[in-house]
């Protein structure tokens, strides 16, 4: 069995107002900052084997206190990079929010490619796999992967079995750990987006 903390990267200024993608160069604010350093001092007593992060800035961020609170190197994965959001990259909610294939891609997710972009059922394969990589490097240990909304939902549905038409109704929230355990046999996914408040 090896267990995963599955972690959101922390607040951005384009957090509910674009789709930052891969956009490069978006780090968090200063509300991201503070939710890093909380987050670190929430797992503060967690026994982490190792830090896994997707390779943007925002979610390297987000690994960095937590890496030094248990005196760990991150390591970079493109496993757990955004999902590709091709044409859409950086616009905003309010510009895409009309646009017949961005409603066809928030209702029939599984099916719906985005223009020039990714395939959610292509990004799950891809999460899933790194996951399943890390179990085997980690067996009986807890590892820590930095990642983005729709990349740990997808991972979230697929261990749950959710389809992906079905996986927004999963809340991912900046800063939130979720936990899942993988067996050899099963999995069993015990926390969900904890953020350390009720609200």
């Amino acid at each position: 069995m090896t267990k995963f903390l599955l972690i959101r990267h922390a607040l951005t200024d384009s957090v509910g107002k674009r789709l930052s993608g891969r956009t490069p160069g978006v780090p968090l604010n200063t509300e991201g900052q503070a939710q890093a350093q909380q987050l670190a001092m929430r797992l503060a007593d967690v026994p982490i084997a190792a830090i896994y992060s997707s390779p943007l800035e925002r979610a390297a961020q987000t690994a960095a206190p937590l890496a030094a609170q248990h005196g760990l190197e991150t390591i970079v994965s493109d496993d757990f990079l955004e999902l590709n959001f091709g044409d859409w990259t950086n616009r905003t909610f309010q510009e895409l929010q009309n646009q017949p294939k961005f409603q066809q891609f928030n209702n029939f997710r599984s099916n719906t490619r985005i223009p020039g972009g990714e395939l959610m059922l292509e990004a799950q394969a891809r999460i899933v796999g790194g996951l399943h990589k890390l179990g085997a490097q980690h067996v009986g240990q807890t590892v820590a992967v930095v990642s983005h909304a729709d990349m740990l939902r997808a991972a979230v549905a697929y261990y749950a079995g959710i389809h992906l038409d079905m996986f927004q109704r999963l809340e991912i929230s900046p800063a939130s750990v979720s936990v899942l355990e993988i067996f050899e046999e099963t999995a069993r996914i015990l926390l969900l987006n904890d953020t350390g408040a009720l609200n």
